[in-house]
């Protein structure tokens, strides 16, 4: 990816909570920017979904509506 110039990256899936938040972590830790689309994630309940969003990824990233991430493409 760095070599495509590549230092941003977006990321959304099932699990915000486990799936989204590890590879969100791991961006983070190997130094890209990450945006998380908070409408394109899932979670097994509210709670957790919610949690990940207000807790640990405004600690890592940026997070967005998929709208407002196509509108800043």
């Amino acid at each position: 990816l760095r070599r495509r110039g590549i230092g941003t990256m977006i990321r959304c899936g099932i699990s915000a909570n486990i799936g989204v938040e590890s590879t969100a972590r791991n961006a983070w830790e190997l130094g890209f920017n990450v945006i998380i689309a908070e409408d394109a994630c899932s979670a097994a309940s509210a709670e957790q979904h919610q949690g990940s969003m207000t807790n640990i990824f405004p600690r890592i990233g940026r997070v967005r509506t998929t709208d407002e991430i196509l509108r800043a493409l």
